[in-house]
């Protein structure tokens, strides 16, 4: 909770998690503070940025589900990360939940659970990356997250594509990262997925 962690203006995306199914294109900006919930009141009103009530009530519905969806998320994306750790076809995870990222006691201490985004990076290049996501059948191909359904992509060739190459390098961004928003399927299913995408391009460089 980041007011208890000295936070005055919290802003959530409503269409991710909250929301949780797709279908809302929303967000929200929280305070405990009465000075600051009048400023944003009274731009709110003047702006007209009020949401429509078809749009609140599916925020509602999701919102009444949020804490089952993202247990369920966290622990599928916890499985998934340590299996892509040890995994031959990997070269990096990044995921707090596990003790290899650099911020994983800060994440322990202020975190309720280690989320469900996992970045890795493959072996080989561009094509490898591209291999994976082809071969992904329970993984939709998407740009999204935090929604029922796993989705995986590749900044380098989706939501990054028009920054440059050097800047991409500056920010960690190769082509062989992977971005993964993991959902409530089967933790199985998702597992079984991933080591089929990653073994044929592993197989693609002759291993």
């Amino acid at each position: 909770n980041p007011a208890e962690l000295g936070a005055d203006i919290i802003v959530h995306s409503v269409t991710k998690y909250i929301n949780g199914h797709s279908d809302v294109v929303m967000g929200v900006v929280c305070t405990n503070e009465e000075h600051i919930y009048k400023q944003l009141r009274f731009t709110q009103n003047g702006v007209g940025a009020v949401p429509s009530p078809f749009d609140c009530f599916l925020a509602l519905r999701g919102l009444k589900t949020l804490h089952l969806r993202m247990e369920a998320a966290s622990r599928n994306a916890n499985a998934i990360a340590l299996f892509l750790e040890r995994h031959e076809g990997v070269r990096k995870v990044v995921y707090p939940g596990l003790k290899s990222h650099p911020q994983h006691n800060i994440a322990t201490r202020q975190q309720n659970g280690y989320g469900a985004m996992i970045t890795f990076y493959c072996i080989g290049g561009r094509e490898q990356a591209a291999i994976i996501l082809q071969n992904l059948r329970v993984f939709a191909l998407a740009e999204s997250l935090g929604a029922i359904e796993s989705l995986a992509e590749s900044p380098s060739l989706m939501t990054h594509a028009s920054v440059p190459d050097e800047q991409r390098k500056q920010l960690g961004i190769d082509d062989t990262l992977i971005r993964l928003s993991v959902g409530v399927e089967s933790c199985v299913d998702l597992i079984s997925d991933l080591n089929s995408a990653l073994n044929v391009a592993l197989s693609s460089v002759g291993l």
